[in-house]
């Protein structure tokens, strides 16, 4: 159900830039989603359809993009790139501390949208 809040929120923004801008219909909306999200592809798809019926986003499509996790060290401020499964247990490269802060992979944001 959390999707379902987050796809009202995508269509809310994106009906906003359309208004006052000349357009007849929204394609295509390039979302950036953190990969410790937990947002599901397919549900935002499926709400979105729903959600965006009878509106210029009708029939649009999400190209859907995920953002890597980001940690930085809270020792020396390195950043890595982590997968999911190596989060417990990530060392720092440069200086071996444990201890890091997350700099992204949680976020979701709409990068662009295509409208004709």
């Amino acid at each position: 159900m959390h999707e379902l809040q987050v796809t009202e929120r995508i269509l809310d923004v994106v009906l906003k830039h359309a208004s006052g801008h000349d357009v007849s219909r929204i394609v295509v909306i390039h979302l950036r989603i953190g990969e410790l999200s937990d947002l599901e592809d397919e549900w935002l798809q499926r709400y979105f359809d729903y959600l965006s019926k009878d509106t210029l986003a009708a029939n649009a499509r999400l190209a859907i993009e995920k953002a890597p996790i980001v940690m930085q060290c809270e020792s020396c401020a390195s950043s890595l790139e982590v997968r999911k499964d190596e989060l417990q247990e990530i060392v720092c490269a440069d200086c071996g501390e444990s201890r890091f802060r997350l700099v992204s992979g949680r976020e979701y944001f709409v990068k662009n949208i295509e409208v004709v």
